[in-house]
């Protein structure tokens, strides 16, 4: 069973059928040569991986771009396709005037699940008080933030703003949300691994797609960056399977971790019961 925290729609069909929009979507978001998928060949690629549940992430640097590459209402509509499976999450871009509203929207009419923060696209430190007043909405609605942590594949990013260390700050301050470092923060790894064993609500996920293949990055990220036992002995609550679809298919992401050894809870904490207990998903916790 597997709950993958980062698959990024913005091939799904259904939020397709623009085709400028989703030119521009494909331009901001750096994928080239990429066309719409069905919804069912999709979930026969998850079931591969044996997925029970996947996290769908937006974008909206609307301040800059003037539309969202993928709005909470485009999260919405695809959470409607399958709300058993899919779980949707918002983004707001600060910079918006009208930003804590959207937020609010997105929460108590959208019903989405947690906000997702890409400060490298946003090009703001994640202290920054327009986010701040964002994190206190999360914390009054207890909904958990994935913050994008490393370098940023996509245009105009810098990876500067999502560097691990720069959350140190986030995570102190709101210790009763559940906080995700994506892509582990890739490269600085082990900063991520110091942040993870000092602060029990931050989390991370596996999310990598660098360089080499699945089964060659995590060999270098899990066993060379990091010692052999830090996942079974120190991290095994802490860290997400994710797979940053669509650059990589979710089944191969499993394969190259399946080809770590790891203790049985620690593989089964990794691909879902973490994720379980991150979104608070009842019958699975």
């Amino acid at each position: 069973m597997v709950i993958d925290t980062h698959i990024h729609p913005a091939l799904f069909a259904p939020i397709c059928q623009d085709a400028e929009q989703f030119r521009r979507r494909c331009d901001q978001m750096n994928y080239h040569k990429m066309k719409p998928s069905d919804l069912d060949l999709l979930k026969k690629q998850y079931a591969l991986a044996g997925m029970v549940r996947a996290v769908l992430l937006p974008e909206d640097c609307s301040a800059e771009t003037g539309v969202p590459a993928i709005s909470n209402d485009d999260i919405a509509l695809l959470v409607a396709q399958d709300p058993g499976f899919y779980i949707g999450m918002a983004s707001v871009d600060p910079r918006r005037p009208d930003a804590e509203e959207e937020l609010d929207r997105a929460f108590s009419k959208l019903g989405l699940a947690g906000l997702a923060v890409n400060t490298a696209r946003l090009q703001i430190y994640p202290n920054d008080p327009r986010l701040l007043r964002l994190y206190d909405i999360c914390r009054e609605r207890r909904k958990p933030i994935f913050f994008h942590a490393g370098l940023c594949l996509e245009r105009n990013a810098l990876a500067k703003y999502a560097h691990p260390m720069e959350f140190e700050e986030i995570a102190l301050r709101y210790p009763e949300l559940n906080l995700c470092l994506t892509h582990f923060g890739w490269p600085w790894v082990q900063e991520t691994a110091a942040l993870l064993l000092k602060y029990p609500n931050l989390y991370a996920n596996t999310a990598l797609m660098n360089f080499d293949g699945p089964y060659q990055l995590f060999e270098k990220v899990f066993r060379q960056d990091m010692g052999r036992y830090w996942l079974d002995h120190n991290l095994a609550g802490q860290v997400m399977f994710g797979s940053d679809s669509p650059r990589i298919r979710p089944v191969r992401s499993k394969r190259g971790l399946d080809s770590i050894e790891l203790l049985p809870e620690t593989r089964e904490a990794i691909y879902w019961r973490n994720a379980a207990r991150f979104f608070s998903l009842e019958g699975l916790c």
